[in-house]
């Protein structure tokens, strides 16, 4: 085998000229950021997984899109989550996901997914500090509820 025949790996990190100076102390300053990402034209037509990252001050770094899928579900790949975070130095993750529905309630799925991300992040030392749910109608935080 020769280094001709391997694939290479380049990892890079750019953050924005200007640091953000947006931090999150509660789950509506994470709603507020939220509910830009989610187009009001599709919020109730697609369901979209999104990651907020953030450093141990609780700026945000930035924003992933991570999936959209159909009309009751999408993709939430802890692996891609988790190395998004790893590769922009995250210490804390805000887990968002919307319900075309309007229906705020989690489902089981939510929960386990949460708790399957949480479980991995921990490992990381990474703190998953919120999932919030968006619909039309608001948002539902897990850490307001005691979920997380």
């Amino acid at each position: 085998m020769t280094t001709e025949t391997l694939s290479e790996i380049h990892v890079s990190y750019k953050p924005g000229l200007e640091s953000s100076t947006t931090i999150i102390t509660n789950s509506k300053d994470a709603y507020d950021i939220l509910r830009v990402l989610f187009s009001p034209d599709t919020i109730s037509l697609q369901e979209q997984f999104v990651v907020l990252y953030l450093n141990r001050a609780n700026r945000v770094i930035g924003s992933y899109q991570l999936s959209k899928g159909g009309i009751t579900g999408t993709i939430a790949d802890v692996r891609l989550i988790l190395s998004v975070a790893l590769k922009t130095l995250a210490t804390g993750l805000i887990l968002a996901h919307n319900h075309p529905s309007g229906n705020l309630v989690p489902s089981e799925a939510d929960k386990q997914i949460t708790s399957k991300i949480k479980q991995a992040a921990d490992l990381l030392d990474i703190k998953l500090l919120d999932h919030i749910i968006l619909s039309f109608k608001g948002y539902y935080s897990f850490v307001d509820e005691a979920i997380l």
